[in-house]
């Protein structure tokens, strides 16, 4: 495997987002249009603010996986993590963690420290819960204060 690179997303990029997200939930297109939504500022999560991001990870040029995020006012977090996304082929090499950290600091630099996830599932509930979230109420988790996230 060559050194995977992270760096901020690109609209070429959205069908192959597009695509993961298809792969457990609903059809591409249907995701397409909802990512490009989300970054272009028509599509709005509840209490989101506008200001959001999405970073990927690419091992050359293929992505192997993404994470989004914004700026919120949803149950009092400054944050909200959206969406996670490894392909199955690179999970548990320290990608998604890296993902976290990425979008960490973009959360620090947009004074975002209480961040919250809706996790899903039973799996990312763990893998959140690894690195420190924890139970906000009985579907939703957060971080008290994303700084505290051992990333270096």
């Amino acid at each position: 495997m060559n050194e995977i690179k992270y760096r901020e997303v690109k609209n070429d990029d959205i069908p192959a987002l597009a695509k993961f997200r298809s792969d457990n939930d609903e059809e591409q297109m249907y995701w397409e249009k909802r990512i490009m939504g989300y970054l272009n500022l028509t599509h709005h999560p509840q209490k989101a603010l506008l200001q959001r991001v999405i970073f990927v990870a690419e091992n050359d040029t293929t992505i192997v996986g993404f994470i989004a995020g914004h700026l919120t006012q949803r149950f009092n977090c400054d944050g909200e993590l959206e969406w996670i996304n490894v392909s199955e082929k690179y999970r548990n090499k320290g990608i998604g963690f890296e993902l976290i950290c990425i979008l960490n600091k973009w959360f620090v630099q947009h004074n975002a420290f209480k961040i919250c996830v809706d996790p899903g599932n039973e799996f990312a509930r763990s893998f959140y819960k690894k690195y420190g979230a924890e139970d906000l109420n009985q579907h939703w988790l957060f971080w008290k204060d994303i700084r505290n996230i051992k990333c270096d």
